[in-house]
């Protein structure tokens, strides 16, 4: 959070949110967020160079009139994470229950494979694993497909074995909720989510009390704060089911929070003819399928 209580929106996030269906993003529109979100030109202008010497984006045109390309590169790498964002609001609706199993995961790379087995260690972090000891990763979700993707394409799929299990047992411990309060940061969590909920309040709060209706801008804004707090809340949660979670537990009030600012955010952008940026779309498919409601609807 920022000292004015505003979440804090990177600015490569900002200039990868901007980013519209067709890969382009309007740099006018760009810096006229950035203002709003309190950023300086100079500070996206770096941001955009540093991509662009990335390989991430090529800009065509100068200054407020540019048009920004993402490359194939970006676009591979921003690829949505809209499996997990589905499966948070299926929990959270009951769609998604616990069937008992912990999810294994261990790997023996060698050293001269150093880089990958970093690289391995860090996606089963990444997916929600936690360490049970060395080279031993256990989740509550079924990771399997993404883990032995990621490993063939770190050229290390024979270095890992899978498991289930129902009877996990970690120093001695095997009830679920003690493990989980004994493998996770849940209190760390916990205030993540808090932090969220507090945000996506204010934020509802802003768009229904409102006179006359936030401009675009003002909207884009908003819903970039919404993601970046969204994700800084989310990063690191390993989407534990609630059997396995104290009650209540945060994270399913700051979701459905969210969730109902994105659905005033795309009702005001339906009738909006300029383009969405994409991650607008990026979450309404998540959403949709467990609400069962269209949310530019």
């Amino acid at each position: 959070m920022t000292e004015e209580g505003r979440p804090e929106v990177p600015t490569r996030t900002l200039v990868e949110g901007m980013v519209r269906a067709d890969g382009t993003v309007d740099a006018g529109e760009l810096y006229a967020v950035a203002g709003e979100l309190g950023m300086t030109d100079q500070q996206v202008r770096l941001c955009i160079k540093r991509m662009a010497a990335d390989g991430l984006l090529v800009q065509e045109g100068r200054g407020r009139r540019a048009v920004l390309r993402e490359t194939d590169r970006a676009r591979r790498a921003a690829e949505p994470e809209v499996d997990f964002v589905r499966h948070m609001y299926a929990q959270d609706a009951g769609l998604a229950p616990w069937d008992g199993r912990w999810h294994l995961a261990a790997f023996a790379v060698p050293e001269s494979a150093r880089a990958a087995r970093d690289a391995l260690r860090e996606f089963l972090v990444r997916l929600g694993g936690a360490a049970v000891q060395g080279g031993v990763y256990a989740g509550a979700n079924r990771w399997e497909p993404y883990v032995e993707a990621e490993a063939e394409r770190l050229g290390v799929g024979h270095c890992v074995t899978l498991l289930t299990s129902t009877d996990l047992r970690v120093g001695g411990e095997s009830d679920p909720l003690r493990l989980a309060r004994r493998l996770w940061p849940l209190d760390e969590l916990a205030d993540g989510h808090r932090r969220l909920a507090a945000v996506a309040a204010d934020r509802l709060a802003r768009l229904t009390g409102r006179s006359p209706a936030p401009t675009r801008v003002e909207r884009l804004a908003v819903a970039l704060e919404l993601a970046a707090e969204f994700t800084r809340a989310t990063a690191d949660d390993p989407l534990l089911p609630p059997e396995l979670l104290p009650r209540p537990w945060p994270g399913a009030e700051a979701r459905a929070l969210t969730a109902d600012c994105w659905r005033l955010l795309r009702r005001a952008e339906r009738d909006d003819p300029a383009p969405d940026p994409r991650f607008f779309r990026r979450y309404d498919e998540a959403m949709t399928e467990i609400t069962g409601e269209p949310h530019g609807s």
